[in-house]
């Protein structure tokens, strides 16, 4: 199946992210979506809780991007995620996540957007030896270790549920 039209971009911003971190790992691209957590690991063969799933939210007062990147099972706190940021938070809509990482919903990578996004990774992430996250598409993935996760996009680490 053909990538949807700017996917094959998003995907080449994700794979040269990846290389600068010196991060060496295949993404995988399939025929089905990979759109939702469930998807994912049935294509990849994976547990749900091993999709590290990428969540949008802006940030109210400074109407900037927060990425949450949560465990497939985990639902993010959005309070606590208030509490951290200091901010109030709302649900971002697919205009505001493609203007400002890039990507469109489903696709979301935890690198590569075209803009600054603050980067928060769920801590129930950690006790995966491998993990799965998008890579610019929604039915591209990509597999890394939670160091790597934690090294690659610089996030702080919470209990986002």
């Amino acid at each position: 199946m053909d990538a949807a039209p700017g996917a094959r971009g998003s995907i080449a911003r994700v794979r040269d992210a990846l290389a600068r971190h010196g991060l060496e790992t295949e993404i995988k691209e399939f025929d089905a979506s990979t759109r939702t957590s469930a998807d994912a690991a049935a294509a990849i063969g994976c547990t749900v809780a091993q999709i590290a799933k990428s969540v949008i939210f802006r940030a109210k007062g400074a109407n900037q991007p927060v990425l949450v990147i949560a465990s497939g099972v985990n639902r993010v706190d959005e309070k606590k995620l208030e509490a951290v940021l200091g901010d109030k938070i709302g649900r971002a809509d697919a205009e505001f996540v493609r203007a400002s990482t890039g990507f469109a919903i489903g696709g979301v990578a935890p690198v590569g957007h075209t803009g600054p996004v603050r980067v928060f990774i769920d801590a129930d992430l950690n006790q995966y030896d491998e993990i799965w996250a998008a890579a610019g598409s929604p039915n591209a993935v990509f597999r890394l270790t939670p160091a790597d996760l934690r090294r690659i996009t610089g996030g702080h680490v919470l209990k986002v549920s």
